[in-house]
């Protein structure tokens, strides 16, 4: 990704958000609580989307003992089912009668080789189709909106990434090589669900964001599910910037009223620094490839995009 000519967003410019709703998936640690932090301490209404509702829950209470009376709703929703997406989907709607921003923020990184709960490669399953099938279902409360807006998080790696829509699942598993296919996923999600956006006439903008090098609890996962030590990971955090930097450019993909469909925001130093827009890699804007990956999405998850 290459920083365009932008002066960059740091946390002082986000504007109020009082009497926003604003959905984040993976909300209890890293970039996404900071995310949230920085969120509720401008008014914001919260909900907190996680796979576990006691860490949620956990996270909330830090955020409400810095700004009291944050209202915050925690929802279970684990991305690697599609089952729990529409558990949760259905809690929101229910509960809320609109949703100004959604964030797909929640992700894992170059985990050993898995399976979802649906049966689907478990880094493509959770970092694209879950946020996918979770959009689509929340589609018609976003566009209850005035001006509805969906962020989705994707990453540098994206530029290692190679995506043949009519051969996903197949082949031999290499962990990172499967991490950089469903960052790519995820700009050519945004980038199409923009396009389809301003297509139909709506009022929905849709924004991508990568975080740099941010220390988080990210990068060990994969460690921890080998029963190997984090030690690695943790000794290069010394030279990562903080997960609240790190969340710098999902906060300006949410709330900078300027921000272009279609755009996407990262650091201007491409791993750390305030918040600019950049410039994704050709793959991540080939359109014909967004198309037939919208398609395929649309039957692997059974969740359709009505405008």
């Amino acid at each position: 990704m290459l920083a365009m000519s932008d002066n960059g967003w740091t946390a002082v410019d986000v504007p109020d958000q009082s009497g926003k709703t604003i959905v984040i998936t993976g909300a209890n640690s890293g970039i996404g609580w900071e995310a949230s932090r920085v969120l509720a301490q401008r008014g914001a209404r919260l909900v907190m989307a996680v796979r576990r509702p006691d860490a949620g829950e956990a996270a909330a209470a830090r955020i409400r003992n810095e700004t009291p009376g944050a209202d915050i709703l925690v929802a279970e929703c684990d991305l690697a089912s599609l089952d729990s997406i529409a558990e949760c989907s259905t809690r929101i709607t229910e509960r809320f009668d609109r949703i100004d921003v959604l964030i797909n923020n929640a992700g894992i990184m170059a985990v050993p080789h898995g399976k979802t709960a649906d049966g689907y490669e478990r880094q493509f399953g959770t970092n694209h189709l879950g946020h996918f099938a979770l959009t689509g279902r929340l589609l018609a409360s976003l566009l209850a909106s005035e001006a509805g807006r969906v962020v989705t998080v994707s990453s540098d790696a994206h530029r290692f990434g190679r995506i043949d829509p009519e051969y996903l699942d197949g082949g031999r598993y290499l962990r990172w090589s499967a991490y950089g296919r469903s960052k790519l996923a995820n700009l050519l999600f945004a980038y199409e669900l923009d396009r389809r956006a301003r297509g139909a006439g709506a009022a929905l903008t849709s924004v991508a964001c990568h975080p740099g090098y941010a220390a988080t609890s990210l990068q060990g996962r994969a460690a921890r599910e080998k029963g190997k030590s984090e030690r690695f990971w943790k000794v290069g955090h010394i030279f990562a910037q903080s997960a609240a930097d790190g969340a710098l450019p999902t906060l300006r993909g949410a709330t900078d009223p300027t921000a272009a469909g279609g755009s996407c925001f990262g650091p201007a130093g491409r791993q750390r620094g305030p918040a600019v827009l950049v410039r994704t890699n050709g793959r991540s804007h080939d359109i014909g490839t967004a198309l037939r990956l919208w398609e395929v999405s649309e039957q692997l998850t059974g969740v359709r995009f009505h405008f």
